[in-house]
C-alpha cells in the first residue's frame, strides 16, 4: 500500500520559540554545568608559596544569558562560563614567564556534550 510521503513545512518562528523555551535553556545549563565542572577539576590551584591558593579554582561560574547570535542577530540563551579571579586570563593564556594553561578552552572541549 503506497501512500503519500510525509510532507514537513518548518516555521522560522516556532523554531525561534523553541529556542527560547524553558526546555532548551535548561539543556543549554546544564552543558555549561558540565564545561565548568570539567574546568574546576583541571584548574591549577598553585604552590606553596600562592598568596590565595585554590582562588582561581573557585573562582569559576555559569549564567545563561540572551545574545545576538548568527547572521539575524535575534536574541538567543547561551550558556557563558566564566572565571571571576582578576588573573583567570593570565592562567588561560599566559605571560612571558609563565605557560598558558588554556584551562577554559580544555574544559569546553572536553565538557558540553
Amino acid at each position: 500500500m503506497a501512500g503519500r510521503p510525509a510532507r514537513f513545512k518548518m516555521s522560522t518562528r516556532g523554531v525561534g520559540e523553541l529556542l527560547k523555551s524553558p526546555m532548551i535553556q535548561a539543556e543549554i545549563l546544564r552543558r555549561g554545568e558540565i564545561i565548568k565542572s570539567v574546568a574546576e577539576s583541571i584548574s591549577p590551584v598553585g604552590g606553596p608559596g600562592d598568596p590565595h591558593p585554590g582562588q582561581y579554582k573557585a573562582s569559576w561560574y555559569v549564567k545563561i544569558q540572551n545574545k545576538p547570535v548568527g547572521r539575524s542577530g535575534k536574541r538567543r540563551p547561551v550558556a557563558v562560563v566564566g572565571n571571576s579571579s582578576y588573573y583567570a586570563r593570565w592562567v588561560e593564556y599566559g605571560t612571558e614567564r609563565v605557560h598558558a594553561h588554556h584551562v577554559l578552552l580544555r574544559a569546553a572541549m572536553a565538557g558540553g556534550r
